[in-house]
């Protein structure tokens, strides 16, 4: 039996990268929702290099 989570909805990963943009941290945010402080932090990373980001 497969051991995985189906990836988080596009407009969650947006909420959690506008959360650490607005001054909350990627460990808050990881007690108060599911993914790691890790995770949340390597998706604003990715963000930032992201094409179109003002």
């Amino acid at each position: 039996m497969p051991r995985f989570r189906a990836a988080y909805p596009p407009e969650f990963r947006r909420q959690l990268v506008e959360l650490v943009r607005s001054g909350r941290t990627p460990e808050e945010l990881s007690r108060e929702f599911e993914p790691t402080a890790q995770s949340i932090a390597n998706r604003v990373k990715q963000a930032d290099r992201e094409p179109g980001r003002p």
